[in-house]
């Protein structure tokens, strides 16, 4: 018996030891579709080698790499000849269903990333970099196959520079931050009530007045054309698209604020500081306000490569319904004009939207539900789950709470198709939107947007099947020594057991 009863302690010692190693095994955000362990080490020296053949894009993605590795790891590293090797190709056969798809092969001897498209290849530099997890393997990578691609085409997160600015380098900081989670897409809110963030050359007084406030105390700001430039430039770089808002025809007190002749009465509005909605509109019947719109989607579509243009829409509390339905028929025209797709914020559904249309879901499902109906396409924001300007609970020293308290879990657990009751070819993808009425630092940013964008990066990129809380718990607890190196200030939710 008693030898019986120790056999059951050295199985249940043993039972522990693997489930101790299975929670020391490859973490990585957002969840793969496909992980296989081979249980050795690549071990990185400073002799070590990056080999990345072809364009001068796939040469600056390694370039990227090799910085990143070198940060981490605190290794210098040297081109040596017969030295172990990075490898970085793009390889047209490699999951060409998948053009953000990707494939990590980790030996003893050699990485090799490979991808049929620069933007792949730069995921998989992501990935490899997550991989080394210095408590678990050392300075080096756990040999494995991985085979990953996202669900999601659009997986964004908006920025709101309006109700307080942030300049460049914050703007470049957020992209370093939201690129590390395979996001590709960054939607700026560059207009609304209390500021005008674009400099628009056929109408300086958007930015020379109205430019010149934002919430409560402070000056406000703007960006120039060649600021902005930067900015589209440094996201493409890290393969993000810019998606530039200009909120109508509410949300607009800073334009008329800048031009008196754009209101009904010819009198300027006084500038705005507060953040009520809901009582601003253009006059909809004047010529010169369509002369506006055409003029700042021309001179912004020109700084653009992107496909998309965002024209709000929403909280137009003072436009009657038939007035806004012609109105952004109109406005949709010219961005049409202008070669770009429509985003607009749900309420755009009661408009003549269709499948080149992107309904914006914020608040609920009617109008995502007339827009599908039109045959528009979805991008989710549900409020309740996305929205990163909610307080995670009552002792959030920033943020609102409208729509109730957002939880790290409540962020993770819900799923767009579920959602919305239609399949993933209806949704064209999930977006994060941060609103700043209370934001005013960057580690406000950081606080109110980690880690809960991290959850909505894996919703819009991995498997649902993959999907658990228990899991992504796990992985997130090891994603926050990435975060503490980065010098995240994120939310500590007393749901995660973190370390």
């Amino acid at each position: 018996m008693k030898k019986f009863v120790s056999w059951i302690a050295c199985f249940a010692a043993i039972s522990l030891l693997v489930s101790c190693q299975e929670k020391q095994a490859i973490s990585i955000m957002p969840c793969p579709v496909s992980v296989e362990e081979t249980g050795k080490v690549f071990k990185l020296s400073e002799k070590l080698n990056f080999k990345a053949a072809g364009s001068e894009e796939v040469q600056q993605i390694a370039g990227f790499l090799k910085t990143d590795l070198s940060q981490r790891s605190g290794l210098t590293f040297k081109e040596s000849e017969g030295a172990r090797s990075i490898v970085l190709t793009i390889d047209q056969a490699v999951l060409p269903q998948h053009p953000e798809g990707y494939q990590i092969s980790v030996t003893e001897n050699q990485v090799t990333l490979k991808a049929n498209s620069c933007a792949g290849l730069f995921y998989a530099t992501k990935t490899l970099s997550q991989l080394m997890q210095i408590q678990t393997f050392g300075l080096g990578f756990p040999t494995c196959e991985i085979e990953d691609y996202p669900r999601f085409a659009y997986r964004g997160a908006m920025l709101d520079v309006c109700r307080h600015f942030f300049d460049v380098d914050d703007v470049k900081r957020y992209i370093d931050l939201i690129s590390d989670i395979k996001l590709n897409t960054l939607h700026l809110h560059l207009s609304d009530d209390q500021g005008w963030r674009i400099e628009i050359k056929s109408w300086p007084e958007l930015t020379n007045i109205g430019g010149k406030c934002q919430v409560g105390e402070g000056d406000g700001g703007f960006y120039t054309q060649e600021q902005f430039a930067e900015i589209v430039r440094y996201a493409a770089e890290r393969q993000i698209t810019i998606v530039p808002e200009i909120d109508m025809p509410g949300h607009t007190n800073a334009v008329l604020s800048s031009y008196a002749e754009l209101n009904p009465d010819g009198k300027k509005k006084e500038p705005y500081r507060d953040i009520k909605v809901g009582f601003s509109t253009l006059d909809t019947s004047n010529e010169l306000t369509y002369k506006l719109i055409d003029d700042v989607i021309r001179e912004i579509s020109a700084l653009c490569p992107g496909p998309y243009f965002h024209i709000g829409g929403d909280e137009c509390n003072k436009t009657e319904k038939d007035e806004y339905v012609k109105f952004m028929n109109r406005v949709m025209q010219m961005v049409h004009k202008y070669g770009k797709r429509v985003i607009g914020w749900e309420e755009l559904a009661n408009a003549e939207v269709d499948s080149e249309s992107i309904v914006q879901l914020w608040r609920g499902k009617e109008n995502a539900v007339i827009g599908l109906a039109k045959g528009a396409k979805v991008l989710a924001s549900p409020a309740g789950h996305c929205y990163l300007d909610m307080q995670y609970d009552s002792t959030s020293y920033i943020g609102l709470h409208w729509i109730g308290y957002v939880e790290v879990d409540k962020a993770y657990n819900w799923d767009p198709s579920e959602f919305l009751e239609v399949g993933d070819d209806r949704i064209v993808g999930v977006e994060s939107p941060l609103w700043t009425e209370t934001v005013v630092t960057f580690d406000d940013i950081e606080y109110l947007v980690f880690p809960r964008l991290v959850g909505h990066a894996e919703i819009g990129w991995s498997p649902r099947e993959s999907r658990n809380w228990e899991g992504y718990q796990s992985r997130l607890v090891r994603y926050a020594s990435r975060m503490e190196a980065d010098g995240v200030d994120f939310y500590r939710s007393p749901l995660v057991p973190w370390k």
